[in-house]
């Protein structure tokens, strides 16, 4: 994980990036600073604690949905903070009486979730993929790659989340599961591979690594859907099948061609490979 901070107007934001689950998370208390306009941290502690309490009361999933990580406090000694990702703190602003709520809001959608205006509009994310994908020079074909794998991705995920799937670290693990099956290295190890930190994974993958990335996880959702598997272990086991007959397709292309198939090919910036290459 990799701690950084992120500044709104001139309050300082701790926050912290789970490389495996792609997301952001922030430091709760820094964010209610922000909102009562307080900059002592312990009048902002003393604010979230007595929120929490009282969402707690109330059923509020928002505060269960925290979670406690390391940040990095004003004496530079890490602590177990409270924090959210983006989703979580959408509906922790709502609580807390505040000027400052939709600025933080619009902030947060563009340091932390751009997904969120995405969210009501699938079709604005596809268009800003693609438009993207294209300022970065992808081609055409690539693009139309990249997106029928994140359709394939969708269809598999939208089962897993109706079949007793429903926490982000599950869907990190099965995702590593079918990766490091057909690829013989896990997400992480493929990431570091391309020199990769906080990039997503797909978006600098080759046009061979995002085929065999949809069929894996294609044949892993028709294994699951065919044997109606249903929470961890039973598609733990259709993910390992479904990533095991990718791998095979994989292993049967590289002996025809000679070619590996994962690659430290990236579209990182030019001056970021040089960086990455002088550490």
């Amino acid at each position: 994980m990799k701690n950084t901070l992120a500044a709104f107007e001139d309050f300082k934001i701790r926050r912290i990036y789970d490389e495996e689950k792609e997301t952001w998370y922030f430091s709760v208390v820094d964010i209610i600073g922000v909102l009562i306009q307080q900059k002592d941290f312990q009048t902002a502690r003393k604010y979230w604690n007595k929120l929490k309490e009282r969402l707690k009361k109330e059923g509020s999933e928002s505060v269960t949905n925290c979670h406690q990580l390391k940040l990095e406090a004003a004496d530079g000694k890490k602590y177990l903070t409270d924090v959210a990702d983006p989703e979580t703190l959408l509906r922790l602003i709502q609580s807390v009486p505040s000027p400052k709520a939709e600025p933080i809001k619009l902030w947060l959608a563009k340091v932390g979730y751009e997904r969120m205006q995405e969210m009501a509009d699938p079709e604005k994310s596809l268009n800003r993929a693609r438009e993207n994908w294209q300022k970065h020079g992808r081609s055409g074909k690539w693009i139309q790659q990249r997106m029928m794998g994140q359709e394939t991705r969708n269809k598999l995920t939208d089962y897993w989340s109706k079949h007793e799937i429903t926490k982000e670290d599950e869907y990190a693990i099965l995702t590593n599961i079918i990766h490091q099956e057909w690829s013989d290295v896990t997400v992480k190890e493929h990431k570091s591979l391309k020199g990769l930190k906080t990039q997503n994974l797909r978006d600098h993958m080759t046009e061979a690594e995002l085929i065999f990335t949809a069929l894996a996880e294609l044949s892993s959702r028709q294994i699951a859907e065919t044997a109606e598997a249903k929470g961890m272990i039973e598609n733990k086991i259709a993910g390992i099948k479904g990533g095991r007959i990718a791998k095979r397709a994989r292993i049967e292309l590289e002996s025809k061609t000679g070619k590996k198939v994962i690659s430290k090919e990236s579209y990182l910036p030019l001056k970021d490979i040089k960086a990455i290459d002088n550490e």
